[in-house]
Formats: C-alpha cells, structure tokens, sequence
C-alpha cells in the first residue's frame, strides 16, 4: 500500500471510524467488553495520533539541533496509540510510563555516537512496546550499541558505503517469478547455500519455500501480508527490500525498536549533553555528524510510515 505521508492517518481522525476499528481489534484478541473500551478509548487514540503528527510536522520545520527531541516525543505518542489497541487499560501503572531504556548520563572524553550503548529496563514504554505489539519478552538487562542499532536501518546502507566502503545490506531483487539474492550473500554469514537457505527459513517471520537456481538464491514468498517480513527490511526510500548482514543481537528486532533507541539516546543528548552536541552539529569533526543527519531524515518519515503499517496490519 503506498505511504502519503500523514494522509494515510485521515481515517483515523473519526471517532466514529476509531471506535469501529478499535473494537473490531479488541474482539480478535478477546477484550472483554470490547463495546465499552472502544468507546472509552477512541478519542485518546486519536489525541495520540494527533499530537504525534504534531510534534513530526514541527520536527521537519525544527533546526537539527532539537530535532531528535520533537521526533522521540512524537515517536512515543505514536506508540501509545499502537498500544491502546492490544492494551485497552493502558497505562495500567506508573511504571509503565517510563522510557524503558538508561543510557550513560556523563559521556566520556573522546566520546563517539556510534560506540554509545543504550541498556534495556524492565518496565516502561520499550519493554512494553516490545512485549505487547511484538511479543518479545525478558529484554531486561540486554544492550545496545548505537553503532549495531545502525547497521540495521535500510536508509543507512549508501552512507555506510560511502564513508566506510561497508556493505550492511543486501538488495533483493523482485521479479514475476520471486524474489531473489546473489550467491556471494553466503560469504558474509560464512555458511554453505544450504546451511543458509536453513538459517533463512529459521529465522523468517514468514513462510520462505526456494527455487532451484544455478546462479541466484530465489525463493518465493508473500512479503506483504505480515507487518514486517522479519528479519527482511524494507527501504523506504529506495522502495525494495534488504537482507541485513550484521546478525548481531538486533538481527531480529523489529525496526520499530530500533528507531525508538536511536531516538531515545539522541534526544537524551540533544537535552543533557548540550556541549557535544553542539559541537558535533558546528564543527562535525567525525562519521557521527553525516550518520545522524541521514538517520534523522530517514526516521522523519520512516517510522511514521512502520507505526501506519502496525495499524493496517491488524
């Protein structure tokens, strides 16, 4: 379904249509009284929707320098009303309202954006974001490298070959007879063409079932049906879809996920460490400056973009 942006989101500025639309979510996952909850939730999922619209289309017009600030907040209030349709009491508690993820307050001395690393809390909005919209579970206590979390963003790879010469993705190629990925993928997993035709179909979110081919890996499947055809990412801006080839921690997280810690850890900066951060964004000394700015132009649009794809996926 093609993206116009916050167009898609018109629908669900009715309460008539939210109300409809969250019942029919609350039936499929058996809420009791799905008539009433809807009722009572139809105009805080809109005023989610609607303030994360806001504070988005006050990011764009925003300089860089707080940018990450107003695309966290929107991205946070996008996410409550993703919640709102399989957690019709939230927020239950407090506790629940926390960030759900702690970064290093004080950054060290020759500090770099990319070595930083966000550690994942038991409560609050990640932890529970994973949980109830991605079944995830016991996250508590894991970490996250911004550098990893990076390597994982479709929108980065021509940046990643520009100014490190590394490949992070690998295209694949759509045709009337499937999809398809070179041979020389093997490579970079160190693996046999079975052994990682079985890895695929492991770890697919999806069902994958491969096509003898001499020259390519082709298999056949139906990306559009699920959410996000895991662990596959789609471009936005290049309209196709990769295979990430950094399978580290993260080679399963949806992307989602990932753009919450990123955004999380920036805005934390662009807050709390206002000195490098205004350097960073004056003098861009080193690779951080180029990555953030390509990964905040990404997201501007991205992530409303995977937030829409969760809704209509229901």
């Amino acid at each position: 379904m093609p993206y116009k942006e916050w167009n898609s989101y018109t629908l669900f500025f009715s309460a008539e249509y939210s109300q409809a639309y969250l019942k029919k979510c609350y039936r499929k996952i058996n809420i009791d009284q799905p008539d009433m909850k809807s009722f009572e939730n139809c105009y805080p999922f809109m005023y989610y929707l609607e303030h994360g619209k806001l504070y988005y289309e006050q990011a764009e017009k925003a300089p860089l320098a707080i940018q990450p600030i107003l695309l966290f907040y929107g991205l946070v209030h996008l996410i409550k009303a993703c919640i709102l349709t399989v957690e019709p009491d939230y927020p239950e508690t407090t506790s629940v309202l926390a960030h759900g993820v702690s970064t290093r307050k004080r950054k060290k001395q020759q500090y770099s954006f990319t070595d930083d690393e966000v550690k994942f809390q038991k409560n609050g909005l990640f932890s529970l974001m994973a949980e109830k919209m991605f079944h995830m579970k016991q996250l508590e206590g894991e970490k996250a490298t911004m550098g990893d979390v990076m390597e994982l963003i479709p929108e980065l790879s021509g940046i990643y070959s520009d100014l490190r010469g590394k490949q992070i993705f690998e295209v694949i190629k759509a045709s009337n007879s499937g999809f398809s990925l070179p041979k020389t993928i093997i490579d970079h997993f160190h693996m046999t063409e079975n052994r990682f035709k079985e890895f695929f179909q492991t770890k697919s979110s999806f069902p994958v079932s491969f096509i003898e081919d001499s020259s390519l890996i082709k298999f056949e499947a139906n990306l559009t049906e699920t959410q996000e055809p895991l662990p596959l990412k789609y471009n936005f801006e290049e309209q196709h879809y990769v295979f990430p080839l950094n399978k580290g921690d993260l080679f399963l997280f949806p992307e989602l996920l990932l753009h919450y810690l990123l955004l999380y850890n920036l805005g934390m900066i662009a807050r709390y460490e206002t000195e490098w951060w205004s350097e960073l964004i004056k003098m861009m000394p080193n690779e951080d400056y180029p990555l953030i700015q390509s990964f905040l132009k990404s997201t501007l649009k991205k992530s409303p973009y995977l937030l829409y794809q969760y809704l209509v996926n229901k």
